[in-house]
């Protein structure tokens, strides 16, 4: 069980790496690299969209890839590829190749993600999984925090290569040691079993290819495509809403942006040790439901404590949205081949969602010459997720896992 849980908390701390420092340390440190490389804003804005691409096209390539090589190598290796990344960034003063690294470093946040429904698969028993896949997924909210205690401290002295370097030292610990802890599981040179003992008799049918156009299937990626078209819009126009049209201060701002990390560091494990007892579907609902509250606050009422409130109900659904799949998926799929296959397919699905939601926010938002319709729109959604959650079925009470279950 030791070993188990250290596995767990290893592919923890790999999600804050390849997502709070591959991802999300750039958008911190823009002004102090701009000042320092030259580069405008629109190089900003096509650094984002590549690395989105990245994150695309990576997500795909771990669906072809994890099955012949096996999650273990496949998390290892894109640990090692993200940790050479972010050690190269402060060694470059060329924008483009900058560029590329960034791109490839939300590469490294895919391939590291989607393996995971196969090795959470392997190495937790069947019960515990949402708990699993919950703390998992609040990953990231630990990388922003890290950077959030290291921007301030270097950036300010005009250190921000400095930053990079950390993290990316960091990141080489934190591959070291699961490679270490993945060969004593026995998780490294093993390709993903083709076949495995059903979970539920109604998943188990003989062609990979006729499960994955099974309803609950496309219910997911159909989930998948939503949340991120929902979620992704609401914090990327969250600071332009409070500041250009609310009217609140930059300090107001940034604290509304501290609690959402905050709470995100403890949501996805509370929501996750909920699932398990409740079942992933109530659990799905309970965040569904946060975000269209979240979301109604900054239409209705956004004043005075009120957007701390729409802070804390957002982080409360946003980081266990992205454990509660996976874990669902892990339950009801009747392989990891499949489970893989689903899960790749879901972040792809997600990551289109999220392009389109951005850019159909930001063209509702200039026709409109105001967020609140952003908001309205993303309330809708979250209800369109509640009723698409009611459609799936139940995971069963208990199960035999997929794959090997790891002694201690």
């Amino acid at each position: 069980m030791r070993l188990n849980a250290a596995i767990v908390v290893l592919l923890t701390s790999l999600v804050a790496a390849t997502y709070g420092f591959g991802i999300y340390l750039f958008a911190q440190l823009v002004p102090d690299m701009q000042a320092s490389l030259g580069f405008d804003f629109s190089y900003v804005g096509t650094i984002t969209a590549s690395a989105q691409l990245g994150f695309l096209l990576c997500a795909l390539l771990a669906v072809w890839l994890t099955p012949k090589i096996g999650g273990g190598w496949m998390i290892v290796a894109s640990g090692a590829l993200c940790a050479l990344a972010l050690l190269l960034i402060p060694l470059s003063k060329n924008i483009v190749v900058i560029g590329v690294l960034l791109t490839l470093l939300a590469g490294t946040a895919a391939t590291v993600f989607v393996p995971m429904v196969d090795v959470i698969a392997r190495v937790v028993a069947y019960r515990y999984r949402g708990l699993a896949m919950g703390l998992v997924s609040s990953g990231t909210s630990y990388g922003v925090v890290i950077n959030s205690l290291l921007v301030p401290i270097y950036a300010a002295q005009g250190e921000w290569r400095s930053i990079w370097w950390l993290v990316g030292l960091l990141t080489v610990v934190m591959t070291v040691l699961v490679f270490a802890v993945f060969k004593k599981g026995g998780l490294i040179g093993q390709a993903v079993p083709q076949t495995d003992a059903p979970v539920t008799a109604e998943v188990a049918l003989p062609s990979l290819r006729m499960e994955l156009i099974r309803p609950w299937v496309l219910l997911i990626w159909s989930m998948n495509f939503w949340i991120g078209f929902a979620t992704f819009p609401f914090q990327t126009y969250l600071s332009s809403y409070l500041r250009t049209e609310l009217g609140f201060g930059v300090q107001y701002s940034a604290q509304v942006w501290a609690v959402i990390g905050f709470v995100g560091m403890f949501a996805g494990l509370v929501i996750g040790w909920l699932s398990d007892r409740t079942g992933l579907r109530a659990a799905m609902l309970l965040v569904y439901g946060c975000v269209v509250l979240a979301a109604l606050i900054f239409v209705i009422h956004p004043a005075g404590y009120w957007p701390l409130v729409a802070a804390v109900l957002f982080s409360t659904a946003f980081y266990p949205i992205f454990g509660l799949i996976p874990a669902y998926v892990s339950k009801l799929a009747s392989s990891s081949a499949m489970a893989v296959s689903i899960f790749g397919v879901a972040n792809v699905m997600q990551g289109t969602g999220g392009m389109l939601g951005n850019y159909g926010a930001g063209l509702l938002a200039n026709h409109s010459g105001s967020f609140a319709g952003v908001y309205a729109a993303i309330s809708g959604v979250g209800v369109l997720l509640i009723v698409l959650t009611l459609k799936l079925p139940r995971e069963a009470p208990a199960a035999i896992p997929a794959g090997l279950t790891l002694s201690s």
